[in-house]
């Protein structure tokens, strides 16, 4: 009993000592110019690139044990880095040193009667611990939102993404010394046992905001046992809904991508909601193009019949009630056959997880009626859901899609990183 006792003692001193460190690097970096911030992030990017073999090695490594493991293909996927990839992390980079540096930003100004000059201005969140699951490129993106907001980032990834994640921190810490700033600025916790992210997720004092981002069990572990600050990033059990007014030539395209384009990540489609007056004609030519991509259906009675009559079964199960509430994250889709447009938004207010939804109609009224509706972070008419992305919204990256209310919605950039205070300028006044 001591023996687990000392080690748990020791786990939490590691951890804290971690923190202490981001303590003392946060008052650096938030008064850090946006010169000196934007030339880090240059040279993050520079280190990165140059390190991409031992990048890889290091990835390779990981991919190999995961496999030895008998990991999922999808989570194998989230894993992988190739040239590729890593090239997209610089691009990431880059691109945020060409956004605007939100800190300072003054959102409100306003002189009340008494003469007090008030003004509303955004400041950094602090110390801003990730704890995440297999994606080394979340590393990246962390690092750098965080450090162009003026935060400190502390990444708590995985145990299968240990050896690429040490990697891509050790490059990141000589891009930002050599710009002047304390590597500090990225702090990486090595320890991977699972009491570590209790330990980060009740620091209050050394913690300013946790953001998990990762697979339900993470998620709700986080959410329901945190005493610092959260930002809930939920799974995407994301669908798509073809209306009757729905223009085929853009529905096969948009089905298509929304769930093979990357199976794998949040905001892949895992439900096709089809209206009964379209389904006969369409919904064959659409299980066409799916299955030619490999992915199995998971049927209602409805579309089997309308499947079955078309000779189209191969690869096509009935559907069970789970079915409706499973985030695939894999070659796989659900498909249920709905009498209107009510029924379609009943079933996504029923199974939605608030992530990304999508309806193809050329009907405004009943997009309109749709995008209305439907409460998720991202509503879609007539595009994929795919494109929920920080990149692909123009925040250069994300640090997490946020299926939340309260505070930041959606995919979180810049300003998502940031917090307020009031500064009020006076000459004397006194309250009576």
């Amino acid at each position: 009993m001591t023996e687990i006792f000392d080690g748990a003692m020791e786990l939490q001193n590691a951890v804290a000592d971690v923190l202490r460190r981001a303590q003392s690097a946060k008052r650096t970096l938030a008064i850090a110019p946006t010169k000196q911030k934007n030339d880090a992030l240059r040279k993050m990017g520079e280190a990165l690139w140059a390190d991409r073999a031992a990048i890889l090695a290091a990835n390779a490594a990981d991919v190999a044990a995961a496999r030895e493991a008998g990991q999922p293909e999808a989570r194998i996927d989230r894993l992988a880095l190739d040239e590729r990839r890593i090239e997209q992390m610089v691009d990431g980079l880059e691109a945020l040193i060409e956004l605007p540096d939100p800190v300072g930003e003054q959102m409100e100004h306003f002189v009340r009667p008494n003469g007090l000059d008030i003004r509303k201005l955004r400041v950094p969140m602090g110390v801003v611990a990730m704890i995440y699951e297999a994606r080394p490129n979340v590393t990246v993106d962390a690092a750098g939102l965080a450090l162009k907001t003026g935060n400190v980032a502390v990444l708590r990834g995985s145990r299968e993404a240990l050896q690429s994640n040490q990697a891509i921190v050790r490059a990141l810490h000589r891009g930002i010394a050599t710009a002047g700033l304390p590597s500090d600025a990225v702090l990486l916790i090595e320890r991977t046992e699972r009491e570590t992210v209790d330990f980060i997720i009740r620091a209050r004092g050394l913690v300013d905001l946790a953001i998990p981002r990762g697979g339900e069990g993470l998620i709700r572990r986080v959410v329901e046992n945190a005493t610092v600050p959260v930002i809930e990033t939920g799974v995407g059990n994301c669908h798509v809904y073809v209306d009757k007014e729905a223009d085929f030539a853009k529905a096969t395209p948009i089905v298509v991508n929304a769930k093979t384009h990357r199976p794998s990540v949040c905001n892949a489609a895992e439900t096709l909601l089809v209206h009964q007056d379209v389904a006969k004609v369409w919904l064959p030519q659409a299980a066409k193009a799916l299955r030619a991509k490999g992915v199995e259906l998971r049927v209602c009675e409805r579309a089997y019949a309308v499947l079955a009559e078309a000779g189209l079964t191969d690869g096509v199960e009935y559907a069970t009630e789970e079915d409706w509430a499973t985030e695939y994250l894999a070659l796989t889709l659900a498909v249920r056959v709905v009498d209107s447009l009510n029924d379609a938004i009943a079933h996504i207010e029923r199974y939605g997880t608030l992530h990304s939804e999508v309806i193809v109609t050329e009907d405004e009224a009943a997009a309109q009626q749709f995008l209305r509706r439907v409460d998720a972070a991202v509503v879609y008419h007539n595009a994929s859901s795919r494109f929920t992305d920080g990149f692909e919204f123009g925040f250069g990256a994300e640090i997490g899609i946020s299926t939340q209310k309260l505070h930041a919605r959606g995919p979180m950039g810049l300003r998502e990183l940031t917090s307020y205070k009031y500064v009020v300028h006076g000459d004397g006044q006194v309250r009576k």
